[in-house]
């Protein structure tokens, strides 16, 4: 029997856990000896930022919740690993699972490694270059106690390559949050209520923001607030609102007709948007990856991106946190002048399905 332990924690974790999760009863029901125990270690614990997310990803519950969110970054790394080395030495598993890029990732890797049990890193190898992203800090400490890597591109497979990880520990699988949107693409369902019953397929756009460098100054976010209205033309813009936008929103009072800030939206209401939207303004990493599969103009208001292949394959343009920057780019997407998605290698809707062969294959 091949016993896994899988961690997700926040709501990116859970488009990448939910195909695997799926993947893994597959191959149960075809009678191959493969179970898991599925930890959330608590690190976002809003409804809308996690719990909707399970029901509808049929996602299963999870048999332990750590219960760890809130505090400061250290805090909650500090209460991650305590309570999830407890339930590594309740429960041993044959390998730890762990995906992407935030807090619950690089706690626990470091407790399962400490207990010298093996790690997986799903999307291991990704780096932006810039250490003033608590993100960056976690992939590169995650990658370095690593076991096996399972890749979404050959730039993260180089980027292994260059620290010298063996080849025999990297796999190049694809993108999992790709697998889970394109499986569910025939479920999108458009959000109720008032402020989306006039929206038209291809006229409006939908924006996040929720960086440091574009939300924590108050100047900055206003500035850039002011500098998308005025080059998305007379286009209503769906913003939800992260909960660390919402506060300093409040303090800058901005207002504008065409401008619509909703509460966070659920996995299945908020794709149906982006699909349909006539471009994408974000700061986010992987909402480019979803806008570049499904074909929608995407901009990112960041200086540098993980993702360098949503760039040159995909539908995202990089301009940098600068707001002067979208009046160029928005003039070129209201012109209809957009570059077209070309397809991104092995972002086939099968990356689960090879991270759990390779599994098995390693693990038998």
């Amino acid at each position: 029997m091949i016993n896994l332990t899988i961690v997700a924690g926040a709501r990116p974790n859970f488009m990448k856990i939910a195909p695997i999760l799926k993947a893994i009863q597959d191959k149960k029901d075809k009678g191959i000896a493969i179970n898991f125990r599925l930890v959330h270690t608590g690190q976002h614990y809003d409804k809308k930022m996690s719990g909707d997310f399970f029901e509808q990803l049929n996602i299963p519950e999870p048999d332990i919740n750590l219960e760890a969110g809130g505090g400061s970054q250290a805090e909650q790394t500090a209460a991650i690993m305590v309570a999830f080395e407890k339930e590594l030495l309740a429960n041993r598993p044959d390998l730890v699972i762990v995906v992407g890029d935030v807090t619950s990732t690089l706690a626990c890797s470091i407790a399962a490694k400490k207990l010298v049990i093996d790690v997986a890193h799903v999307e291991g190898g990704i780096r932006s270059g810039d250490m003033s992203m608590p993100e960056e800090v976690n992939r590169i400490v995650t990658d370095s106690i690593t076991d096996h890597f399972f890749t979404t591109s050959e730039v993260a497979n180089q980027h292994l390559k260059s620290v010298g990880v063996a080849e025999n520990r990297i796999h190049f699988v694809g993108n999992t949050m790709i697998d889970t949107l394109l499986s569910n693409q025939d479920r999108f369902v458009s959000p109720a209520g008032e402020m989306f019953d006039d929206l038209k397929s291809k006229n409006y756009f939908v924006m996040t923001m929720h960086r440091p460098a574009n939300v924590d100054g108050e100047q900055q976010l206003k500035a850039l607030i002011d500098a998308i209205m005025i080059g998305t033309g007379n286009f209503p813009v769906v913003f939800p609102v992260h909960p660390r936008t919402a506060k300093n929103l409040e303090k800058i009072g901005i207002m504008n007709s065409r401008l619509r800030m909703v509460d966070p939206l659920s996995y299945l209401e908020f794709n149906y948007l982006v699909k349909n939207a006539l471009g994408v303004i974000t700061d986010s990493g992987g909402i480019t990856e979803e806008a570049s599969v499904m074909d929608v103009p995407c901009i990112t208001m960041r200086n540098n991106t993980e993702r360098p292949e949503t760039v040159t394959l995909g539908t995202n343009e990089l301009i940098g946190t600068d707001p002067a920057n979208l009046k160029s780019p928005l003039e070129k997407l209201l012109n209809g002048e957009w570059k077209s998605y070309k397809g991104i290698p092995l972002w086939d809707g099968n990356a689960a399905e090879r991270i759990v062969d390779r599994i098995i294959k390693i693990y038998s």
